[in-house]
């Protein structure tokens, strides 16, 4: 499987707890906590949380997309509508490709609360470069 491939120790997707349940070139379905370590002083989800989530699935989507021997894949832009606030369970992020170039991608990325109600809507612009030979 494409994320055994992948060592998320030490972080970001680690630190806040996030699984991925699918990942496809075509789909990316990852899962976070509403917790201490995502939530905002008042109690709900934070919005940069939300969009940690939403890049982690575009990125390790079109990861999934390249050669990941020659190629690495970094986000280079994202955009947020915050629709609905969290303040417990699981929320899910569902991402698909818009636009699989060679040079960049254009994902789009919903999550949803355990309800499966819309609390997100992201795009993300994800660039594929060549790796650099340190990389």
């Amino acid at each position: 499987m494409l994320m055994e491939m992948m060592d998320i120790k030490g972080t970001i997707i680690e630190a806040l707890g996030i699984e991925t349940l699918l990942l496809t070139p075509e789909k990316v379905i990852c899962t976070m906590p509403v917790n201490e370590r995502t939530k905002q002083p008042f109690g709900y989800l934070h919005g940069g949380a939300s969009v940690v989530l939403a890049e982690t699935v575009a990125s390790i989507g079109a990861w999934a997309c390249i050669d990941q021997e020659r190629e690495v894949a970094m986000g280079m832009e994202i955009n947020a509508n915050h629709l609905r606030s969290v303040s417990q369970g699981i929320v899910t992020a569902t991402g698909m490709p818009l636009h699989r170039g060679r040079r960049s991608m254009v994902w789009e990325i919903k999550l949803t609360d355990e309800q499966d109600r819309l609390i997100c809507i992201s795009r993300c612009t994800v660039a594929i470069s060549p790796k650099r030979p340190e990389q």
